[in-house]
């Protein structure tokens, strides 16, 4: 009986703090983590989305010497004569500081990058580094501004610190729509003032695959008040059968 109550109190808590989760949010919300390894550990390549393993989450890693201009995420450069894909020592790094070997995508004073998706995204992210100001993200759904920030909303305590960057931030940013109301489907990236913008091993979640954050996911706790409504009768019945 003690083990049955305990059961259900774990259920009851899980689902507890899961609409607590979802009620919680509000409008678009970010954070910042040091990242992960790339596919198959890989190490030399920057940092990866945290969640770059999750259902849903596609990865553009711009290894390919450019930018796709087809596909869920089309990549479109005004004033390409300042913006590029291209291989230097400002590539962002990996999530340990490692020096990061493959392309990147650099925008610089006068120029944007526009994505534009063909679904609607709930999560965005990318490796960014070495952080400088004038950093501009902004987020559309349609025509409609969603939200738009910049260096200087974003950048808590970099997690990473890069010697090839003379000890510049780095780490992996992530964007989280967090109403319905807040899904994007167009993202343009900026730079004003000097410096640059430099990111890479960026990061897209549909929206209809849920939040990439929940732990466990909805259907995830439904299955565990199932499992345990189900152990719950069998040892009701194995009890009316000892009686």
């Amino acid at each position: 009986m003690k083990f049955i109550k305990g059961l259900c109190s774990v259920v009851a808590i899980s689902a507890i703090a899961a609409l607590s989760h979802a009620g919680s949010a509000q409008a678009i919300s970010f954070n910042i983590t040091r990242g992960v390894a790339g596919p198959n550990g890989v190490t030399n390549q920057g940092a990866f989305s945290d969640f770059s393993n999750k259902a849903g989450t596609r990865t553009i890693d711009f290894n390919s010497g450019s930018a796709p201009t087809t596909g869920f995420a089309k990549y479109t450069f005004e004033n390409a004569s300042v913006s590029s894909v291209r291989a230097d020592r400002w590539a962002p790094a990996g999530a340990n500081g490692e020096v990061n070997e493959g392309n990147y995508l650099a925008v610089f004073q006068g120029g944007s990058v526009t994505i534009a998706l063909q679904e609607s995204l709930n999560y965005f992210g990318m490796n960014w580094g070495a952080i400088s100001p004038g950093n501009v993200f902004s987020f559309f759904k349609g025509d409609r501004l969603v939200k738009s920030f910049s260096t200087e909303d974003v950048n808590p305590v970099a997690p990473v610190r890069a010697t090839q960057h003379s000890g510049e931030g780095n780490g992996y940013l992530h964007f989280y729509a967090d109403k319905e109301a807040d899904i994007f489907d167009r993202i343009v990236i900026t730079q004003t003032g000097g410096g640059g913008f430099e990111s890479d091993n960026h990061s897209f979640h549909m929206a209809s695959y849920g939040d990439p954050r929940k732990v466990p996911e909805p259907t995830a706790v439904l299955g565990l008040m199932a499992a345990g409504g189900a152990l719950l009768l069998k040892r009701r019945n194995q009890a009316q059968v000892e009686e």
